[in-house]
């Protein structure tokens, strides 16, 4: 079994754009194809109150179907996990810009503006040359549709292939509500702990978290908290949210983006072939909401390169079935031949 490898960066856009990113990047040392320009660079985006780490479970499912599969499988170079401007690392960087106009609306264009920028070179601090590479972007939730926004910005963003987990693309009338219902719930979650430990102890008995994957609740502990004292609470001891509640309800009373993407869907299937993926509970997104995006939104599920449900899982599939959606992310990658993307 193949052990991945990671390198932190700090990526800075300003002054055209004023908030610092944190990414990650991974590989196996031991792949043939860490410097194989035909090899493809997988790029994440995570959803809502979550961090670039947590994918680290899926990516290492992932490399461990290619060191087990003897027959033709994809050739991967790298993955890069990037995180929103106002979650994990990138939000401790970026507190005191935070809160100078981006509450109490968080814009998810905020997430795609700050991906084009660093997969565009528009900035410093990361040695890498995205332009020559052969990009499939990996997005969940709200980050599905931050990264159908970062194709609309210029220079054009060219990757060969999407694959959206639970996109969030809802009509304004679907959306209202269920971003009041998690606007609510994030309000009034808890974010404060004595230490990491207890954190731990107190997920592991309540909704949605005692559902995870226990590598992904480890990763969630180990990079969604940060010391007290902080910027939020100056006078506190223990441990808190690196995205803060304000942050996180921030994201959710920004109804304009998910219908906004929504309208624009059609053309970009048509563009860059598309992967969608649900969850086979429909917990967050109504199964009618579902079916309403791909026939209105996409124009038919015929648009797209492929439409899955992943079984027993809902809106959290990363958190839950990690492998599982490992063997999809997999399986879509060894396909040999798909469209070319059409401009």
């Amino acid at each position: 079994m193949s052990t991945l490898t990671s390198q932190s960066y700090v990526f800075d856009p300003r002054p055209n754009f004023p908030l610092l990113l944190t990414a990650k990047r991974y590989w196996d040392p031991t792949s043939p194809h860490v410097n194989d320009p035909d090899a493809l660079t997988l790029i994440f985006a995570h959803g809502t109150s979550f961090h670039k780490e947590i994918y680290e479970p899926t990516l290492e499912d992932l490399y461990t179907l290619l060191d087990n599969t003897h027959d033709w499988c994809p050739k991967i170079r790298e993955a890069w996990s990037i995180d929103c401007p106002n979650h994990g690392d990138a939000a401790l960087l970026n507190g005191a810009t935070l809160r100078w106009g981006y509450e109490p609306i968080f814009g998810w264009q905020e997430y795609a503006r700050g991906i084009h920028a660093f997969l565009s070179g528009l900035g410093t601090g990361v040695d890498v040359d995205f332009s020559t590479r052969r990009l499939v972007f990996v997005g969940h939730s709200f980050a599905a549709a931050a990264l159908v926004f970062a194709l609309t910005y210029q220079p054009t963003l060219k990757p060969e292939r999407l694959i959206l987990l639970e996109i969030m693309c809802l009509r304004p009338s679907a959306g209202t509500k269920l971003m009041k219902f998690l606007t609510d719930g994030s309000e009034n979650r808890r974010d404060v702990w004595p230490s990491r430990e207890d954190a731990y102890k107190s997920f592991k008995t309540r909704q949605p978290w005692k559902g995870w994957d226990d590598r992904v609740l480890r990763k969630y502990v180990e990079h969604a908290l940060t010391a007290l004292p902080s910027l939020e609470y100056p006078d506190k001891e223990g441990v808190t949210l690196k995205c803060t509640r304000r942050q996180e309800s921030a994201v959710y009373r920004d109804t304009l983006a998910s219908s906004v993407v929504y309208r624009m869907m059609s053309s970009i299937v048509k563009r860059v072939p598309t992967h969608i993926i649900y969850g086979g509970l429909a917990d967050y997104l109504p199964r009618d909401v579902q079916d309403e995006f791909l026939r209105d939104g996409v124009g038919g599920e015929q648009n797209l390169a492929s439409l899955t449900r992943i079984p027993n899982a809902g809106h959290l599939a990363v958190q839950t079935h990690p492998r599982e959606f490992a063997q999809i992310i997999f399986d879509i990658l060894g396909k040999s031949k798909l469209p070319p993307a059409r401009l």
